[in-house]
């Protein structure tokens, strides 16, 4: 699907992109893999490792439109990425974070329908479902804005889909990589928000596969979430560290004690597939596909009403001895 094609990733230079980028080059024959990020320090360490022919490295904000625009001319496919994603510091300077968040994403939407792109699939986050902070809120309102960009395109081929997830393993900035740092400095106590927090886990390898699906996937619209296991924070501590002992600090502000993909009101729009869920939009568009059968052929069932995704209702659960293997695996 993308041999021979112009793909563009906002925030290229965090996990994700990385990650992205990675698979898309040992997988693929692109014409062209565009890096578009504002720090150029880590644009110039990421040249060091994806070097190939295919790959430009645009330094711009997604704050500023005209330069989304100039970066997107003649590109097929795009992944919005770029965000500002810490939930304390969203609460602190919430208006950096709307700029970001939700003026970035309009200013994505715009840049990819006048330069005619196919298709652009925007990552969300479990924060985004009923969400009770800042950085929850933001995502909510870009989700809304890419999905009811389908209704905005005219003549334009360009059609659009979101991705959410949970925490991903071993990212930049989450929980693992900040225990791994105490640890390797020789904590004798581990800080915990709440002994009864659970959070959806996701690898980086698993998500950058399921925004491959969803490209593949996707009519337009759409607001795809994986089925993925939930992890208990004090199995994750007892796995990473066995017997080093934990201390409550308490949840941080903005925080939740459990995270939810789907709300009890969006499941009366979700269909159920083998491996995911499918969010429907609400509100129809002149061009709609069939959501029941997707683009790769899968074919979906009503979720039951009144259904909710939560990461402590969840079904599947990992062990401290999976987790202890998953975490020998990302480091």
């Amino acid at each position: 699907m993308f041999d021979n094609k112009s793909i563009l990733i906002t925030g290229g230079t965090g996990s994700f992109g990385k990650q992205f980028i990675r698979t898309i080059l040992a997988s693929y024959q692109p014409n062209r893999v565009v890096v578009f990020s504002r720090d150029e320090l880590k644009q110039f360490e990421m040249q060091q490792e994806f070097n190939a022919p295919c790959m430009r490295y645009f330094l711009g904000d997604v704050r500023d439109a005209e330069r989304l625009k100039q970066a997107m001319r003649g590109i097929d496919f795009v992944v919005h990425a770029a965000a500002l994603k810490q939930v304390p510091a969203a609460e602190y300077n919430p208006t950096e974070c709307i700029r970001t968040n939700v003026n970035g994403a309009e200013n994505v939407i715009n840049a990819a329908i006048e330069n005619g792109v196919q298709k652009v699939i925007a990552l969300s986050t479990d924060k985004a479902s009923s969400p009770v902070n800042l950085y929850g809120a933001t995502k909510l309102l870009s989700d809304k804005l890419f999905v009811a960009a389908n209704n905005m395109t005219g003549s334009h081929p360009t059609r659009f889909a979101v991705v959410r997830y949970g925490n991903v393993v071993g990212s930049r900035g989450s929980v693992v990589p900040f225990f791994r740092k105490l640890i390797a400095e020789g904590a004798t106590s581990l800080p915990v928000t709440d002994e009864l927090m659970t959070r959806f886990w996701i690898t980086l390898d698993q998500g950058v596969d399921f925004v491959l699906q969803g490209f593949s996937r996707m009519h337009g619209g759409e607001l795809f979430v994986p089925k993925i296991p939930s992890v208990r924070i004090v199995d994750l501590v007892s796995a990473m560290a066995p017997g080093v002992a934990r201390h409550i600090i308490g949840i941080r502000p903005g925080e939740k004690l459990h995270e939810m993909m789907i709300s009890r009101d969006d499941s009366l729009h979700t269909i159920e597939f083998a491996d995911h869920y499918v969010i429907t939009p609400s509100i129809q568009f002149n061009s709609q596909g069939d959501y029941f059968k997707n683009g790769k052929g899968e074919v979906g069932c009503p979720a039951i009403a009144g259904f909710k995704y939560t990461s402590d209702t969840n079904s599947d659960f990992l062990s401290i001895a999976q987790l202890q293997a998953l975490d020998s695996q990302v480091k």
